[in-house]
């Protein structure tokens, strides 16, 4: 069995910065409206130079990320509460946006499903069912686990972290405290110091923007190293509504310099597949053919031009 944290690891919250007292917010009550907000506004303008500081911990992560993913590894988060909710957050929006499958990014909450929109406070304080989470999902050493906690301790993402390098797996860790139990169980560990929330201890605000940011950078960076952009544009787009139909005609608009008229049928001759569709414009191939040139290029539409137009 994986080390458990020890119980003392998710003791003493008093002494986090993310729960001690905010001088800028300690009369919060006796302010009107728009002083509320100007406060909220000066303290959340300090989670982006946070945030900065950790640059060369997340690009050290996000290209483990890609390799793994290279490889067929799978990007999992899991955390709890509004931790656990950012998490599902990022891996509901990679399909849409980058035409990932729901395996292989995967967001898990303590206390499931119902915890997304429920809260299930609790939840989070058992080791074992963060490990639990991750042995029926059968992790392996290709795979990367992203434990997510503001404190850096609860219990739920320890025991899943532990529990993910016995099986070989890379384990990055986020929080906004230093110094955390977290770091005994990671890899890669990214600490935006965020300092105290406006409200005292409420981590939904100031640290679960920086979570917000940091898991923002992870996937997406991840996905432009994996050649799921050209340029700025989300080229494995997939286009399941009305939006997304005209956002993927736009981008083989602007990949292939057609109008919007030709470029919407070259999505209906690819089958919507937007990359397919900017290949048969920019080199004139059949859809096979640029299937085929596609996939003997890992699916990279920057290389697959490239070798085209020699």
């Amino acid at each position: 069995m994986a080390d458990l944290p020890h119980q003392n690891e998710t003791q003493n919250l008093g002494t986090l910065a993310t729960e001690s007292i905010n001088s800028a917010s300690a009369e919060i009550d006796r302010m009107s409206a728009l002083e509320i907000v100007r406060v909220m506004n000066a303290e959340d303008a300090k989670v982006a130079l946070a945030v900065e500081q950790e640059l060369p911990q997340i690009a050290q992560a996000i290209e483990e990320i890609a390799a793994r993913m290279r490889e067929g590894g799978r990007l999992l988060y899991i955390g709890a509460g509004t931790s656990g909710r950012l998490g599902i957050l990022d891996a509901s929006e990679c399909p849409p946006t980058f035409g990932t499958t729901p395996e292989q990014i995967v967001g898990l909450i303590a206390g499931g499903p119902i915890a997304t929109a429920n809260a299930v406070e609790d939840a989070e304080d058992s080791p074992d069912a963060g490990r639990a989470e991750l042995e029926q999902l059968h992790i392996q050493a290709r795979d990367t686990v992203v434990g997510i906690a503001a404190s850096g301790r609860t219990p739920y993402v320890l025991g899943a972290l532990a529990y993910a390098r016995t099986q070989g797996a890379l384990t990055i860790g986020i929080a906004c405290n230093p110094y955390s139990p977290l770091t005994q169980h990671t890899d890669i560990m990214i600490e935006p110091e965020v300092g105290p929330e406006i409200l005292t201890g409420s981590t939904r605000l100031k640290s679960g923007t920086a979570q917000k940011m940091v898991l923002n950078m992870l996937s997406t960076g991840a996905m432009i190293l994996l050649g799921k952009t050209f340029g700025n544009l989300m080229v494995d787009v997939i286009a399941t509504n009305q939006k997304l139909v005209q956002r993927a005609t736009k981008i083989v608009q602007t990949a292939t310099g057609l109008d919007r008229e030709q470029a919407a049928i070259l999505l209906q001759e690819a089958d919507g597949e937007t990359k397919t569709a900017i290949v048969i414009g920019c080199t004139h191939v059949s859809p096979t053919i640029a299937r085929e040139q596609l996939a003997a290029h890992q699916n990279n539409l920057r290389s697959t031009l490239e070798a085209l137009k020699k």
